[in-house]
């Protein structure tokens, strides 16, 4: 028995994160952030002043086939903000399948790829135009916008990865919190939060 071939894609990147050729979208706004953020009341004032449905990040997607040997190739469009003394950020994940890898592209803005072990290494990877991220397996990762104008990346990974959210909420946030500082405008301080992750 032959199997099937998927057709190739063609795809069209603008430095604004809209893909030509994306298969699906979805957007994360101000309601679907609560527990991501250290400080819950300086959450808690931008959602009252801006409203749940304010869009914090947008990502477009293409995937024509899942499974072991397929890609996601998509973009993430991450709006500028400020929650108390952190920058706005992605939710973060681990992939499912710990060991996948991910690449992320810069096409516009500046910001940071926030990556840690689960045993404790932590690292802080600035990304302006021109520059990727290798996320290799086994790193926690979430974006940061550092700028004042959305912060948009390419990212690729295996279909067959997932992703973990709630590992972060468990550990009680990530072990660094990216924060206003510094000669770039932004430094990492350690979570106090941060209690590791249990069960992993």
């Amino acid at each position: 028995m032959t199997a099937t071939v998927p057709d190739p894609g063609l795809l069209a990147l603008g430095a604004d994160g809209a893909m030509r050729g994306a298969t699906s979208s979805y957007e994360k706004r101000l309601g679907d952030m609560a527990g991501v953020y250290r400080d819950d009341d300086a959450y808690r004032a931008v959602l009252a002043e801006n409203g749940p449905d304010f869009l914090v990040y947008r990502v477009e997607e293409h995937r024509n086939v899942d499974g072991e040997g397929a890609l996601i190739i998509g973009t993430s469009t991450l709006q500028p903000g400020r929650y108390g003394d952190e920058f706005a950020m992605t939710r973060g994940h681990l992939h499912a399948k710990a060991d996948r890898a991910e690449l992320y592209y810069c096409l516009s803005g500046i910001g940071v790829m926030l990556l840690e072990t689960l045993d404790g290494r932590s690292e802080a990877l600035p990304l302006q135009p021109g520059e990727a991220v290798h996320v290799p397996g086994h790193w926690v990762h979430r974006s940061v916008n550092v700028g004042d104008e959305p912060f948009v990346t390419m990212f690729c990974y295996g279909a067959d990865a997932g992703q973990d959210y709630a590992l972060i909420e468990r550990a009680g946030g990530m072990s660094a919190l990216v924060v206003p500082d510094g000669v770039d405008g932004w430094s990492t301080r350690p979570n106090p939060d941060h209690v590791g992750y249990p069960g992993r």
